[in-house]
């Protein structure tokens, strides 16, 4: 059974200890996995008022919240408690409207449990799913995504990611070939705590790559030097991981207010103003912020939604996050 009193989910929940947004219209503790729906934002539409971005190769559009599993959903076979609350973690980020779920053959059971909770929850349909190969080799990245298909009980993924570069070159005609049999219909590639960009921005330069996946946050703003740029140049859609830097950002601000100013950009946490900075930049088109918790999930996705801050606004949430 994962570590309860995880650091960086404790620093969270010491300060964000709130029920969902009332307009979810959402319970807890009490759902079950049989419950087959719960009520939606925004009318019959929970996506009608969130903020999207468009793939620039497809115009295809996506919320700019999305959901990481990392740590959160690898779970296992007979721990039924954990698999219940990430139903719900599922249904609050659907409630409120999300899409793009991210996940990897790297996080150990992630892959079978969001299959298996896509299921319980029935929102297959609803949900842009989003993994990755991380194995060396032509032949065990074929495997490892005849795999993945199976883990997600889908007929086909959205997105396929080679997971922090490991032998990219060696899998990009697998993903090709994939694309061209409609077993996927996006191609990407990753990295993570900011490193390597110099060998991602020479794939972005070499590759013809639909999506490309780093690391960006209020503390780590790296990206904004070279990444981001590129990206908008070459029409490639940014998908970001660690917008809270690992939960790290929690710490910062712990006993801290919320400046008043939060609330004229519809802002009533930390993680969601945090959240708006990052999915702000024009040049992002989604970020997955992993939670074990379906109130926090109800709050990050609330961060699609009202105003996005400007260019002013983004370096006073980078100076209010400094403490000045």
């Amino acid at each position: 059974m994962p570590d309860r009193s995880h650091p960086r989910r404790d620093a969270r929940r010491r300060w964000l200890r709130t029920p969902l947004a009332a307009g979810a219209g959402l319970a807890l503790p009490g759902w079950l996995v049989s419950r087959p729906s719960v009520a939606r934002n925004g009318g019959d539409d929970p996506q009608a008022s969130l903020v999207t971005r468009k793939i620039p190769r497809s115009g295809e559009s996506l919320p700019v919240v999305g959901m990481g599993t990392w740590i959160t959903f690898n779970i296992g076979a007979d721990n039924t408690e954990e698999r219940r609350e990430r139903a719900d973690v599922m249904r609050a980020f659907f409630a409120g409207g999300g899409r793009m779920i991210d996940s990897s053959p790297m996080y150990g059971r992630a892959e079978e449990v969001v299959g298996e909770l896509l299921q319980v929850t029935g929102t297959q349909s609803r949900v842009f799913s989003t993994t990755k190969i991380w194995t060396p080799g032509q032949w065990a990245g074929r495997a490892q995504l005849r795999r993945s298909l199976e883990l997600w009980r889908l007929p086909k993924l959205d997105l396929v990611q080679v997971h922090n570069l490991l032998d990219v070159r060696a899998h990009w005609p697998t993903l090709l070939e994939a694309r061209a049999e409609g077993r996927i219909r996006y191609l990407g590639v990753t990295t993570s705590h900011g490193s390597r960009h110099d060998e991602l921005m020479r794939l972005m330069r070499e590759l013809p790559l639909d999506f490309v996946q780093f690391s960006y946050s209020v503390p780590e703003r790296e990206a904004e030097q070279r990444l981001l740029p590129m990206a908008a140049d070459k029409g490639i859609a940014v998908i970001i991981n660690r917008p809270f830097d690992g939960g790290s950002v929690f710490s910062q601000v712990r006993g801290r207010p919320l400046p008043g100013w939060a609330a004229e950009l519809g802002c009533s946490h930390w993680a969601q103003l945090l959240l708006k900075f990052v999915v702000s930049h024009p040049a992002v088109t989604c970020a997955i912020p992993a939670t074990r918790q379906p109130a926090h999930m109800a709050q990050d996705i609330a961060a699609a939604r009202g105003p996005m801050p400007d260019e002013r606004q983004r370096a006073r949430i980078v100076a209010a996050f400094a403490g000045e």
